[in-house]
């Protein structure tokens, strides 16, 4: 009988220590001690959120887009936006042939503040314009809208986001198969 038990013991080590890791997975997810690990920036949008959901046509098929909505009224902090808008881009170095910055307008928006700027505007649908809570929309190819930045204060903060903007967007680059 004894060595019935000594055999036993390899067995049930054999078991434990498959079954040990799977228990102590589950209490972890189940508490919710466990923080995924993120690296994205910006608010991933859901899945069907595109332009064709808003009524309006994609303005840059085939081309990854960085999109603005302009205001009514352009003050010192959407000039701020427009100033990181344009050095975003510039930041993409060899990325820049597949990213667009686009201004999206609305007929009561601030087009004099584009004067100092040279980005492709397009005019956003009014669904587009009431739902879009975002200052920085990236846009995939297919007219997705893949991630969006809310709107900060302040010129630091605007640096931080724009630099947070560049790293997703080479990221996705990376990672996709659209262009």
């Amino acid at each position: 009988m004894n060595a019935n038990n000594k055999n036993r013991w390899p067995f049930i080590g054999l078991i434990l220590a498959f079954v040990v890791p799977v228990l102590a997975a589950k209490l972890v997810l189940s508490m919710n001690w466990y923080q995924g690990g993120v690296t994205n920036q910006g608010e991933l949008l859901p899945h069907q959120t595109n332009y064709q959901s808003y009524s309006m046509e994609n303005p840059q098929p085939k081309r990854w887009q960085l999109a603005y909505l302009l205001p009514q009224h352009c003050d010192s902090q959407c000039q701020q936006h427009l100033y990181i808008l344009k050095q975003s881009h510039t930041a993409l170095g060899k990325h820049q042939q597949t990213v667009s910055p686009i201004v999206l307008v609305q007929p009561n928006s601030d087009i004099s503040a584009l004067n100092n700027y040279s980005f492709k505007t397009y005019t956003a649908s009014s669904q587009l314009a009431e739902q879009l809570g975002y200052a920085f929309v990236v846009v995939d190819p297919l007219g997705t809208l893949v991630m969006g930045y809310p709107k900060v204060t302040g010129e630091q903060a605007s640096k931080l986001q724009g630099k947070a903007m560049v790293k997703d967007i080479r990221k996705m680059l990376k990672l996709s198969r659209l262009g």
